[in-house]
């Protein structure tokens, strides 16, 4: 076997060894090692192989140590870049949550009503039955500040398009609106409900606001004036919730003409309280249009043609927001379907409920592909989808998917949750 040591390295390391042989005593070893080597060495203090061993053995240990440090540091930082928001979004856009959650953020005092993302910032927002709105930073788990102001339950919270604004509304009847670039200062109080104000949303123009109340009522606001301008009147009970759609034209829980307040189309066929209600992304018309068995050519990107609801009947129902025609009931859940959101890729829906779980579910088949059990300890009443998007090019103006080889903007792969249990939930991949 060819030696990987030139002549002038074997002697060194053979006369090193001589020399550590020797000052260890071992004479039978030291004169066996000469005969072999056909070296005669005469250890001297003073030559370069004296104690020459033992230190570059020591050397070696301490490039190993050195070696191992940095192969560790390494493998935290590969990990910590693995973990950051965009590379989340880039690697795994098909990710859905799984136990156990990243964080769980504890400090509400009651039910947690509602949480909302910052559009920009790694900043998570929870409305709270115990009269406060809590910010954190979904990145760390760390508590960032309580807003104070309302005098009873507060129901609902929504940053504007940029970031710049914060509504929340509550069951004391009031719309406060709060400056995120001045220390969260309430700037504004809107007032006009007669009862319980259940939503209060900025319209995708961040110039208006639009709010639902237990009056029966919705309303429109316009955010630089604090008036009302417009009032919606149509339902017999609670009005629950509403949400524009992407490019604010309609309203939903009812569809209803954000202009001029018609009522376009009502969805009759829960047989209990419908406990919330959502418009499809356009990335999801494909899935369900094959769900369907809808025409797969049908080329129609505008938004708010598909609804999604969930209700106290436990089914989640998938409806043409056009015809007003059931398109297909998802069944699964056992207790209350409280909240939905639609995955950034538009393959599946999620829900959670009172029973206690999220459940996911493959808008191709209609089938539940996954669940978390015990994701909350009690009810979960609310769940949101992260709305920061990744550094890149904008996505198309409207809406389209992109192949993955298209420098497009993605959604962050974060997902918060909120529950009776007061605690708010954060899921990361």
């Amino acid at each position: 076997m060819a030696s990987l040591l030139s002549e002038r390295q074997k002697e060194e390391l053979h006369r090193s060894i001589l020399d550590y042989l020797h000052s260890q005593n071992f004479g039978e070893a030291f004169n066996a090692l000469q005969s072999e080597c056909g070296i005669q060495y005469t250890p001297d203090p003073k030559a370069k192989y004296n104690g020459l061993l033992e230190k570059k053995w020591t050397s070696v240990i301490r490039l190993q140590k050195k070696i191992m440090d940095l192969e560790n540091r390494n493998a935290l930082l590969t990990e910590e870049l693995n973990t950051s928001p965009g590379k989340r979004a880039a690697s795994q856009a098909d990710w859905v949550p799984r136990a156990p959650p990243r964080h769980v953020l504890t400090g509400h005092r009651g039910v947690v009503n509602r949480v909302t993302f910052h559009p920009v910032f790694s900043l998570v927002v929870s409305a709270s039955e115990d009269s406060t709105v809590k910010v954190w930073d979904w990145e760390t788990g760390e508590f960032e500040r309580t807003l104070k102001g309302h005098t009873r339950a507060v129901h609902d919270v929504d940053f504007d398009p940029k970031g710049d604004l914060l509504v929340s509304c509550s069951s004391d009847l009031t719309i406060k609106l709060w400056d995120v670039q001045n220390e969260y200062k309430n700037i504004k109080t809107l007032v006009g409900h007669d009862h319980v104000v259940s939503t209060a949303r900025f319209m995708p123009s961040g110039d208006l606001i639009v709010s639902a109340s237990r009056d029966t009522s919705i309303r429109v606001w316009d955010v630089a004036l604090g008036h009302c301008l417009k009032t919606y009147s149509g339902h017999s009970q609670w009005v629950r919730s509403v949400l524009p759609s992407d490019d604010g034209r309609l309203l939903t829980a009812r569809i209803w003409d954000a202009q001029t307040g018609e009522v376009k189309m009502d969805f009759l066929g829960h047989e209990n309280v419908v406990e919330v209600a959502i418009f499809a992304p356009i990335a999801a018309y494909p899935h369900i249009r094959e769900l369907a068995g809808l025409s797969t050519t049908d080329r129609n990107k505008a938004p708010g043609l598909f609804v999604a609801t969930g209700g106290r009947d436990k089914l989640i129902k998938l409806w043409d927001a056009t015809s007003g025609q059931v398109l297909r009931n998802l069944a699964g859940h056992t207790n209350w379907v409280r909240a939905l959101v639609f995955h950034p890729t538009g393959k599946f829906l999620l829900s959670a409920a009172d029973d206690y779980s999220i459940r996911v579910w493959d808008l191709k088949t209609g089938r539940c592909t996954k669940v978390v059990d015990a994701a909350h300890s009690h009810f979960v009443g609310t769940m949101t989808w992260g709305r920061a998007l990744v550094s890149g090019a904008k996505a198309p103006a409207d809406g389209t998917a992109k192949s993955a080889d298209d420098d497009v903007e993605k959604k962050i792969n974060v997902l918060a949750t909120g529950s009776v249990d007061l605690t708010v939930k954060i899921w990361t991949p």
